[in-house]
């Protein structure tokens, strides 16, 4: 006789993972014999640069990297993410304090909370969002107060307009610019606001920041790090997966005030065991050398961008032309709503996208294309799109 199993609470609050639901999806098309273009998760196509795979190779070949990772990562790997994070925005970090290498930056969103938040503590997230904003909150105990994004305000959140009795609860801000799925960026003086608010309500800040490095046009993002009396308030992520197509590998650093990454840190050491240390080197070797690849990079990622913007925007769509990330988030034509669109698209197209309302309520009205698939494939999109009826 099975014992009965009964999943634990906290499982109850979560909707159905965005991204696997996209999955099934798929797979559901591709059986039936469907040619898909997938323009609906954010996994580059492109893959990790040579001289990275190399530097992973000759460092497993070493025995020494074999055992346990420190778990506050190798002080080799904390200096250079200090170097290159100085050269990139003009802020010093100390390489033993204020830096904390991760298994991905997802990985430190969804333990944070675990770190600052209390059971019934408020957690202020930007909505719609990537999920484990809200995931990682209700995890700890916590509950999520959205800030919606609207596009009239750049998509960035109104202050000004956060629930006065959620605010009063809050601990903590998780902001992310670039952004997912908005594609939205946030000038300096954003941030400035966002330190002075954060002082104010006694609000500790998570900037997401993994798509930092992905702009186009000469554009180049502010690090919220860069605001005046950022460290007092909060900690930024950052990721190698997008910027080198690492998204595998499961690498990426939380830089920023001393107490909370130390929070941080004890709870990872009492959950994972460090970052595989060849894949530390590897990460080495990607901030140090990398910046040609990623020019290289963009330069596709923009003419994928202009490819499909201009497509849609020729045939009627309300599509803004992103300055960074690899999304194109596009607002859905009369007539649907974003869950309609998505369907038709996969069932008449052939073309997954994710819904708007998939990354939240505020989210309604859109759908995101993810730029990762060939030029090629992105005008064959915009053909089928032009083609349906």
């Amino acid at each position: 006789m099975s014992v009965t199993i009964h999943p634990a609470e906290r499982l109850k609050k979560l909707p159905p993972y965005l991204f696997a639901e996209i999955d099934r999806l798929k797979r559901e098309a591709r059986a039936q014999g469907k040619d898909i273009i997938d323009l609906g998760v954010g996994d580059p196509d492109l893959p990790t640069p040579a001289f990275i795979i190399e530097e992973l190779y000759r460092a497993a070949k070493d025995p020494a990297n074999h055992r346990y990772g420190l778990d506050a990562g190798m002080p080799v790997f904390r200096e250079e993410i200090a170097s290159w994070f100085e050269q990139r925005s003009g802020v010093t970090l100390d390489p033993q304090k204020e830096i904390l290498p991760l298994i991905g930056s997802k990985e430190g969103i969804a333990h944070l909370p675990l770190a600052v938040v209390n059971p019934g503590d408020v957690v202020l997230v930007a909505d719609p969002c990537y999920p484990p904003y809200k995931s990682g909150t209700w995890f700890a105990g916590g509950e999520v107060s959205l800030m919606p994004l609207e596009e009239e305000n750049g998509f960035l959140p109104d202050f000004e307009e956060i629930d006065a009795s959620a605010l009063k609860e809050a601990k903590l801000m998780f902001l992310n610019y670039p952004n997912n799925p908005t594609a939205a960026v946030a000038p300096i003086d954003f941030y400035e606001r966002t330190v002075e608010f954060a002082r104010r309500h006694d609000l500790i800040v998570a900037s997401d920041a993994a798509y930092s490095e992905m702009t186009y046009d000469g554009y180049k993002a502010p690090s919220f790090l860069e605001a005046g009396g950022a460290r007092e308030v909060g900690i930024e992520f950052h990721s190698l997966s997008k910027t080198f197509n690492m998204t595998g590998w499961r690498v990426g650093f939380a830089l920023g005030n001393a107490e909370i990454i130390g929070l941080l840190a004890k709870i990872k050491s009492n959950i994972d065991s460090g970052i595989f240390q060849a894949i530390q080197y590897a990460g080495i070797k990607a901030l140090r050398d990398g910046r040609e690849s990623l020019r290289n990079h963009i330069a596709i990622y923009q003419e994928r961008r202009d490819i499909l913007v201009e497509g849609l925007q020729k045939l009627g769509w309300k599509v803004t032309r992103p300055k960074a990330t690899f999304y194109v988030f596009a607002g859905v034509p009369s007539g649907y709503t974003s869950a309609e669109l998505v369907a038709k698209l996969l069932k008449d197209a052939g073309i997954v996208t994710a819904p708007g309302n998939g990354f939240g309520p505020n989210g309604e009205g859109y759908i995101r294309f993810a730029l990762t698939v060939s030029k090629e494939r992105l005008s064959e999109a915009v053909q089928r799109i032009k083609q349906l009826k």
